[in-house]
């Protein structure tokens, strides 16, 4: 079975609330989509989202990384393709997942199969940041059945800990916070946010420093009140494999776009447990397409609430079939297989091209 075309676009996704991080504030993501054909008339499709200022890829980069990479995997074997694109993923790692992962689904892989209904708690963040307001917003949220919240830290460390402090005085004994720095803490900072917490309700503290800064971050690991996870440097099982022998750190999350395909994922998440850590899963960059796949991996690697949210965040959705959302979890039913709404997918194209 031959590969006979691969359309790509850039799309836009308006979003329904912005996304804050610390490092920057989306109103619209703009993934890569990615469908490629074989001659039988079978199809498979991907995406990836690049976000600036997560890593050294960029969307110009990654642009065209698609474009040479489909132009060389044309006529070739879908076996013949996935070689191609796993010896090139290290030149751009989003845009060389979302090809892995069209080809995936192209092949019919059984990592896409949900055998019984599905169903898995999600964790959802929180935005409120005046203090009196953030009660209202964690009922409302509580509401929906969430019983996990991502509070995003690191732009002013006492202020941050007011807002942590507010916020446990609300959900102690109904619900449990990951708290996320987005690497904006330099190593005194990362400690002395640390040090502070009260760790009542807290289950985890996220990649305090600099991905590349190891030492600073297994400095706070070993201060920290609460347990350390690290998530962007953890892009390779040697990395897993690091972190497992740092005093401290106790979880690794891993996404869809840094481990190339989801066999890759599944493997990576494996052997998060296999160093004696707990893996943690999901992308909140992620577009419903990748949500999907990971929802998929997760069905037999995590025990904790997942991170692929991000297709709760856009304004329209991609499938004709949309996942569902209820009382706090995504739910897979039994077969569940998506297809791409053809006049969403126009509506959110930004830029198409198709090679053949």
């Amino acid at each position: 079975m031959k590969i006979t075309s691969v359309n790509l676009r850039k799309l836009r996704l308006p979003l329904v609330v912005p996304y804050r991080l610390s490092y920057r504030t989306f109103e619209v993501f703009e993934p890569y989509y990615i469908e490629i054909m074989a001659e039988d008339g079978r199809s498979g499709f991907g995406d990836g989202h690049i976000s600036p200022g997560s890593s050294s890829e960029t969307r110009e980069g990654g642009w065209a990384f698609c474009q040479e990479l489909s132009q060389e995997i044309l006529g070739k074997t879908v076996e013949e393709a996935k070689l191609i694109v796993q010896k090139r993923m290290p030149e751009s790692k989003v845009a060389a997942s979302a090809l892995a992962t069209a080809l995936e689904v192209l092949d019919n892989t059984d990592m896409i199969d949900i055998p019984t209904d599905l169903h898995l708690p999600l964790l959802t963040p929180i935005n409120a940041t005046d203090l009196e307001e953030i009660p209202g917003e964690l009922d409302r949220l509580m509401a929906k059945g969430f019983k996990t919240f991502k509070v995003k830290v690191g732009k002013d460390l006492e202020a941050d800990l007011r807002r942590v402090a507010a916020i446990q005085e609300v959900t102690i004994g109904k619900a449990m916070l990951r708290l996320d720095a987005n690497r904006a803490f330099d190593q005194e900072q990362g400690c002395r946010f640390a040090s502070s917490l009260n760790p009542d309700g807290i289950e985890l503290f996220e990649q305090p420093c600099l991905a590349e800064d190891w030492d600073a971050n297994a400095a706070v690991a070993q201060v920290s009140k609460v347990p350390l996870m690290l998530d962007e440097p953890i892009c390779t099982l040697a990395d897993i494999e690091r972190a497992s022998k740092l005093q401290g750190v106790q979880l690794c999350k891993l996404k869809l776009k840094r481990f190339g395909s989801m066999q890759g994922l599944k493997e990576g998440l494996d052997a998060v447990r296999a160093h004696g850590m707990e893996p943690v899963l999901g992308d909140g960059l992620g577009s419903e397409i990748t949500s999907w796949m990971e929802a998929c991996v997760a069905q037999t690697t995590i025990r904790n609430a997942g991170e692929f949210n991000g297709f709760l965040k856009p304004v329209h959705h991609l499938f004709d079939t949309p996942l569902l959302f209820r009382d706090g979890e995504i739910i897979l039913t039994k077969g569940y297989r998506p297809s791409i709404n053809r006049q969403l997918l126009d509506d959110s194209t930004a830029e198409s091209l198709t090679f053949s």
